[in-house]
């Protein structure tokens, strides 16, 4: 590549409305700017994110973070190369209004437009922060998706195993309203946990007697409701202790389970026997410090490079995307007027669909 491609990246999937400028030059790749505007506020009084307020908080502030990502950049329209954006999965009202500002954007500019798929993003983040060669093993672990991919290629995913139900963070959200503490709930309950007592209380490890890579964990959760409840009926409430040590149980299960799973996933991963093998982890729940431990040290037993991007680039954010999308178009991809939103769009596109569905559908 003789000259640098400069891209602006759309984010909408969900409840973070975010716009981004990557550049990518014979130096590597550069973030010029990322802006993420936020919706917890908005979504505080129901108790998760609600699709109908988060599509029309999207509508309303995306053209301003695509002004402010190209103000921080010090860039116009005129000074790209591309846009890309995120095409799907997620909730439908949020990709359609990325989508439909991307083709508004590359119809008045007449700029190339890539649609993104919003999990490629987080696959490919690795990549675009420290240049990881392919292949290497994905572990994206969020509120809405788990699962683990070997990624062969920029679009050449292989699924070993995923949650059949609750993606982990879904599960620690409604472990920390079942709790009453605040949303988003894996910090709330990693604080508590922090200052539990993690063998008090005997949650199971779900799936673990079976053997692949596929996780359940809506099952852990129910099993927490259930000794919470026991607790409540024999004093007559919870004390501050209990719902400490219901969090660290609750921490401890949910790490057990990641981590004896991650060890499965690099087995088939190593059997491929990588130049440099390496385990990647994106998502939310990546931000875990008990989980982030557990994983580094079982890279360090195995002799695997243990890579968690920086938290700002792990948790939904258009720098991802805007790479994604420079890395499609490299391979000759372009999309027009007729880029459809998805809700659903799965990575492995041979695999058979998950089986299960959790309150959000299926992951897969």
């Amino acid at each position: 590549m003789t000259a640098p491609l400069t891209f602006l990246g759309i984010e909408s999937s969900c409840d973070d409305t975010a716009a981004a400028v990557v550049r990518q030059g014979p130096e590597g790749a550069e973030i010029l700017s990322s802006v993420v505007e936020g919706q917890v506020a908005l979504h505080a009084a129901f108790g998760g994110v609600v699709p109908e307020i988060a599509a029309r908080a999207h509508a309303e502030r995306l053209d301003h973070c695509v002004e402010a990502a190209l103000a921080q950049a010090g860039l116009g329209l005129a000074d790209l190369d591309g846009i890309a954006v995120t095409a799907g999965p997620g909730l439908i009202g949020g990709v359609l209004s990325g989508v439909m500002l991307a083709k508004g954007l590359a119809a008045a500019t007449g700029l190339p437009m890539v649609g993104v798929n919003h999990l490629a993003g987080h696959a490919l983040t690795p990549r675009l922060t420290d240049a990881v060669a392919f292949p290497y093993l994905m572990l994206l672990v969020s509120g809405g998706h788990c699962q683990f991919l070997i990624a062969h290629d920029v679009e050449e995913f292989q699924r070993l195993g995923g949650t059949i139900d609750d993606a982990p963070g879904e599960a620690f959200d409604k472990t920390a309203k079942l709790l009453g503490l605040a949303q988003p709930g894996g910090p709330a309950v990693q604080a508590e946990a922090a200052l539990g007592d993690a063998r008090r209380f005997a949650f199971p490890r779900p799936l673990l007697d079976r053997a692949g890579c596929d996780m359940s964990f809506s099952g852990l959760k129910t099993a927490l409701l259930r000794a919470r409840d026991a607790v409540v009926a024999e004093k007559g409430g919870l004390t501050v202790q209990d719902r400490r040590d219901l969090c660290a149980g609750f921490q401890a299960a949910v790490a057990d389970v990641l981590v004896e799973k991650s060890r499965r996933a690099l087995e088939a991963y190593l059997a491929l026997a990588p130049a440099v093998p390496v385990l990647a982890v994106a998502g939310g729940v990546a931000a875990n410090v008990l989980i982030r431990e557990k994983l580094i040290a079982l890279c360090a037993t195995l002799g695997v490079r243990f890579l968690a991007p920086p938290l700002a680039l792990c948790t939904d954010n258009a720098a991802m995307i805007a790479w994604a999308g420079m890395e499609r178009f490299q391979r000759g991809a372009r999309d027009d007027a007729g880029l459809v939103a998805r809700p659903r769009w799965p990575l492995d596109q041979t695999a058979a669909p998950m089986i299960g569905s959790g309150k959000k559908g299926a992951k897969a």
